[in-house]
């Protein structure tokens, strides 16, 4: 069967072959441009859902990162605390050896370290109603200060702050105050309170290093805790450094394109076009039909 081929048919085809050419010239000039494999879901159906998936991932690892920051500025803030509390209760320690040796003090030097120990009291109380962005790091979830001015502690058991640093794993950010201080009469700043009303009335304070020796390792034990959890918290950090990392190298495969290889592509199939149209332009040279038509 001979197939007849007309003028209109080979104008027709040369067309189509053209469009062809121009629509992936305009494609490779939108990818130059714009550095970007595809323009639409619709392009790449696959590499549009895994980009998808990649962004959410980011997201998510970005979120985790600023919960990361937060956690490490919390237990930052709790440590130093704990250490400035224990510089303190040191002090209140060597106070009351001080004020044990009953034999050379007198009443005035009694009230003396009696005024230093209320001192001392008033900055482990500060110490203990410490903040971060207005919110006790020693109270949990409470809304309030820690410590009340009768030593009464605000917080509740397993009401404590934690951030998720990653899919699985949550670290709690603040610290037990009633563990770290007492609460109540049991707390230290009652101690203290107690050991400046004994120095006043010329009782012996020395039964009393036993009880601030106690209350300093249960401060030493938190703070390891926390120092703990520091730790964790700089682990995530590290991960999530990888993981964003990691994360833009698969979104930039799959998303972006090579910009040389594009340039490259550009460059050939713009001299392909070009041939293209000087071979249509001779080939469909107009006839005299064409121009009674």
């Amino acid at each position: 069967m001979i197939t007849r081929v007309t003028s209109q048919t080979m104008t027709q085809t040369a067309m189509r072959h053209l469009q062809g050419g121009l629509s992936d010239l305009a494609r490779l000039q939108a990818q130059a441009t714009s550095q970007r494999a595809f323009a639409a879901p619709s392009d790449d159906p696959s590499a549009a859902s895994m980009t998808l998936g990649l962004h959410a991932a980011q997201r998510r690892t970005e979120q985790y990162s600023r919960n990361i920051d937060d956690g490490l500025a919390w237990v930052t803030t709790v440590d130093a605390a704990i250490s400035s509390s224990t510089a303190l209760l040191g002090r209140v320690r060597d106070l009351t050896v001080q004020g044990a040796n009953s034999g050379v003090m007198d009443a005035p030097a009694r009230e003396a370290i009696a005024v230093e120990l209320e001192g001392l009291r008033d900055s482990l109380r500060a110490q203990a109603n410490t903040t971060y962005l207005g919110r006790s790091v020693f109270a949990g979830t409470s809304d309030t200060a820690a410590f009340a001015s009768d030593y009464t502690f605000s917080g509740a058991a397993g009401a404590d702050v934690r951030r998720r640093v990653s899919d699985a794993e949550s670290v709690r950010v603040d610290a037990d105050g009633a563990e770290v201080f007492g609460t109540g009469a049991g707390s230290i700043f009652a101690l203290v309170d107690t050991i400046a009303a004994e120095l006043r009335a010329g009782t012996n304070v020395g039964p009393r290093l036993g009880e601030i020796d106690s209350r300093l390792q249960a401060m030493l034990g938190a703070q390891g805790a926390v120092g703990a959890r520091q730790l964790q918290i700089e682990r995530a950090k590290e991960a999530a450094l990888d993981s964003t990392v990691a994360l833009e190298t698969r979104r930039a495969a799959v998303e972006d394109v090579d910009a040389v290889e594009v340039l490259v592509q550009l460059q050939a199939q713009e001299l392909v076009y070009k041939s293209a149209l000087a071979v249509t332009g001779r080939v469909l040279q107009p006839t005299l039909l064409d121009f009674l038509a």
